[in-house]
């Protein structure tokens, strides 16, 4: 996919946790391309009553954004590491089950239930349905451990994306399904985590590398797996 393919006639963008650090870096990319004829923003803070915990608060905003749409590019930038004040578990010992179900209704289930409800919103041909992810989802690339609920709700969100893309390209094998690991950025998710990280990204620098890569994907069976520098990650 040539970046100006999707940009042809102008398009249209929604992001949906439009009042994160990221989701916000999105929007701005968005608002500054003269080829974005709309973005649509949604956010808990900044959307009446949406929740990613509820059901019918999705599928409530997703039948207000279908009035705008449809969106040739959605970007699903939910989220979050540090869930109720506890960070992620670094041992068998530090489990807790409140902690797990928390941990996979945010990262895991709220995401399967917004694909659910906006995937429907994509335009037809060639569209791009991306939700970040995290490169400590990946089970092959585990080589360190720890991060229990983290690594495992971001798994099972990774195999909801794999087995929504094979189904939605039945109907649509132009649309890109993907995973996106936005690198290390510059956050409050990341601030207690990234004291020893090299190499610690601007929003605007994350936003502005997935975006690259996400122009450049080519059409393939089933979801992409990648990173902000375009990079595939195994799953």
């Amino acid at each position: 996919m040539n970046s100006h393919v999707l940009y042809e006639d102008g398009y249209k963008a929604l992001v949906i946790g439009s009042s994160g650090s990221i989701g916000e870096a999105f929007v701005i990319y968005f608002q500054s391309d003269d080829r974005c004829t709309h973005v649509e923003k949604i956010s808990r803070s900044q959307s009446t009553g949406f929740d990613l915990e509820d059901a019918a608060s999705i599928e409530k905003h997703a039948l207000r954004a279908k009035q705008d749409g449809p969106f040739n590019i959605i970007i699903d930038a939910t989220g979050a590491l540090t869930i109720d004040g506890q960070g992620p578990e670094k041992s068998l010992a530090a489990l807790q089950a409140d902690s797990l179900i928390r941990a996979f209704q945010i990262n895991t289930v709220g995401p399967a239930l917004v694909l659910k409800n906006f995937a429907p919103l994509l335009s037809p041909g060639i569209a791009i349905y991306a939700k970040l992810s995290a490169r400590v989802g990946s089970i092959s690339d585990n080589k360190k451990g720890g991060w229990y609920g983290y690594r495992a709700s971001k798994a099972a969100l990774n195999m909801i994306l794999q087995t929504a893309a094979i189904e939605l390209q039945r109907r649509q094998p132009e649309l890109r399904v993907v995973a996106l690991q936005p690198g290390t950025v510059k956050s409050k998710l990341s601030q207690p985590f990234s004291a020893r990280v090299e190499t610690l990204l601007e929003p605007t620098e994350s936003v502005s590398g997935m975006m690259q890569a996400l122009m450049k994907l080519e059409a393939k069976s089933g979801a992409h797996f990648i990173d902000y520098q375009g990079q595939e990650i195994s799953w």
